[in-house]
């Protein structure tokens, strides 16, 4: 699977544009200030390819990507923005239920969070939608670039024994130093392809 042949494909603002699930899908969620954007790009190695911006709520349609005609990957609205109209809010609410209802028989839930925060309870939520759906999930627990050693050690232990037996892993990650990049690389292609070593059939 090459990275580098990573394509936009559309934005859906309605649920009447969200497209059929006639391939994988790996579904990037997380609340809007956690950078889920800023892990997309990371994981792919491209600067620009999601949106990102200084301020938070920037995904505000269902945006999908594909990956070299084999996987989509696709954006989530990022959920708990306080200062979004509630009107609006419910709105991503609905496209984002909508998006799940989709049938689909191959899914792949990347729940991001705040590694110096644990999961919120909008993001618990989430996992009880992943697990009411059937749908596998990995937690990326982004910014860890902001942690020392001992407290990053403290803080994945903690999220790991509060996902215990729910997620398929919790997966340190910093979008900014590129650290678990190669672990997220190789649970996609492990999903995608069935394949555990992250330089076996990927072009990076």
């Amino acid at each position: 699977m090459n990275l580098h042949n990573t394509e936009f494909i559309k934005s859906a603002a309605n649920v009447g544009a969200l497209l059929k699930a006639d391939r994988p899908e790996v579904i990037f969620a997380g609340r809007s200030n956690v950078g889920k954007s800023s892990v997309l790009n990371a994981f792919l190695n491209r600067r620009n390819m999601a949106r990102v911006g200084n301020t938070p709520g920037k995904t505000i349609h269902v945006n999908y990507f594909d990956v070299d005609g084999k996987l989509y990957l696709v954006d989530l609205p990022g959920y708990g923005y306080a200062r979004r109209e509630k009107a609006e809010q419910e709105r991503w609410a609905e496209l984002i239920n909508a998006f799940l209802q989709i049938p689909s028989s191959r899914r792949l839930g990347v729940l991001v969070i705040d590694i110096r925060h644990g999961p919120t309870e909008l993001d618990m939520t989430m996992v009880n939608y992943f697990e009411q759906l059937q749908i596998p999930f990995v937690v990326v627990a982004n910014k860890a670039d902001k942690l020392g050693k001992t407290e990053l050690a403290k803080r994945t232990a903690e999220i790991e024994a509060i996902l215990s037996g729910r997620t398929q892993k919790v997966v340190v990650f910093s979008a900014m130093k590129g650290l678990g990049r190669a672990e997220l690389i190789r649970t996609i292609l492990h999903f995608v392809e069935g394949k555990t070593d992250a330089k076996d059939g990927v072009t990076e």
